[in-house]
This record gives C-alpha cells, sequence and structure tokens, in this order.
C-alpha cells in the first residue's frame, strides 16, 4: 500500500533512508551521508503534501517525494519538455532488507499513473553518477540522460538529470 506520509512517520522514514544511506556507502556509492536527506527535508515534502510511503508487513518500506517544484539546480538542464507540467522525483529509498522484491518499480509505477491521471507531460529525476544500479534502474523504465548538476554539499560527482515521457 502506498500512502501520503505525515509527520507521525518521520522518524520511520529516517530510520529507512539512514539504512540505504548505510548500504550505498557499504558500496563505496557516497550518495547520501548523514547530514541527508534529513527531517526537515522530509517535513518541507510533507508540508507541500508531496511525500508518499509504501507500507509492507505493517511497517513503512519505502517512500517517495513527487513534487512540481522545480529546483533551481534544473534550470540548466536541457529538457524535453516545457517547464510548465512536470513533476520531479525526489529521495526514492527502500529499506535494504526488502530491496530486490518489486517495491521501488511499484512506486515509480505509482509516481508515474499520478502524472499520467493529472495531466503532467514528463517526469524528471536526477540519480548520482556514481550509483550505477539506479542509472540502470531508470533507463530500463525508458528515461533519458540528459545532463549532468551538482549538489556540492553531498559530493564533488555529479548527479545525472533524466526525463521521462508521460
Amino acid at each position: 500500500m502506498i500512502r501520503k506520509a505525515t509527520s507521525s512517520d518521520i522518524e520511520s522514514i529516517l530510520f529507512l533512508t539512514k539504512a540505504c544511506a548505510k548500504s550505498m556507502i557499504s558500496k563505496g556509492i557516497y550518495q547520501w551521508n548523514e547530514h541527508y536527506p534529513n527531517a526537515a527535508a522530509f517535513e518541507k515534502d510533507i508540508a507541500r503534501d508531496e511525500l508518499y510511503v509504501m507500507i509492507s508487513d505493517h511497517a513503512i518500506v519505502g517512500t517517495i517525494v513527487i513534487s512540481s517544484f522545480m529546483d533551481d539546480e534544473y534550470q540548466a538542464i536541457a529538457w524535453l519538455t516545457p517547464n510548465d507540467k512536470n513533476l520531479y522525483i525526489h529521495r526514492l529509498a527502500v529499506h535494504p532488507d526488502y530491496q530486490g522484491r518489486g517495491f521501488a518499480q511499484k512506486l515509480m509505477h505509482f509516481a508515474e499513473n499520478f502524472g499520467r491521471d493529472n495531466g503532467y507531460s514528463s517526469i524528471r529525476l536526477d540519480t548520482f553518477s556514481q550509483n550505477p544500479r539506479n542509472q540502470t534502474f531508470y533507463e530500463r523504465r525508458d528515461y533519458k540522460r540528459l545532463g549532468s548538476i551538482y549538489f556540492p554539499k553531498q559530493s564533488d560527482h555529479p548527479f545525472y538529470c533524466y526525463e521521462h515521457l508521460l
């Protein structure tokens, strides 16, 4: 089941994202750390009504942000569609104990259906250049890599921007 997140979910979401960060770091992928993602980011997502959680076995096992807000970092990308009716995916995560069961696919399917059902033209996102598993995940879903952006507080390496037409 996928539902909107509430403030009472933040502790569980942080537990989930910290487990993901630890798992990525153990594989040499320094995409997330002790500073990001954080409670303030998730509180902002909830205030915007953009944060969703996936429940399995009565626990939060996944999360996704589905936003209509375009971050300034994305301005430099030559997107496939005009910047007026697009969704942005952020902080997609599935607890490592639940990875490999199709939960990330279900979260993306949910986001894509949300976009189609609400008249959006595309979904945009970024993923870390040092995370080939994520790049393959999106490319298999027909997301097109269009350029790179940087988040210096997270990494010296770029993040690749992708877009999927709905």
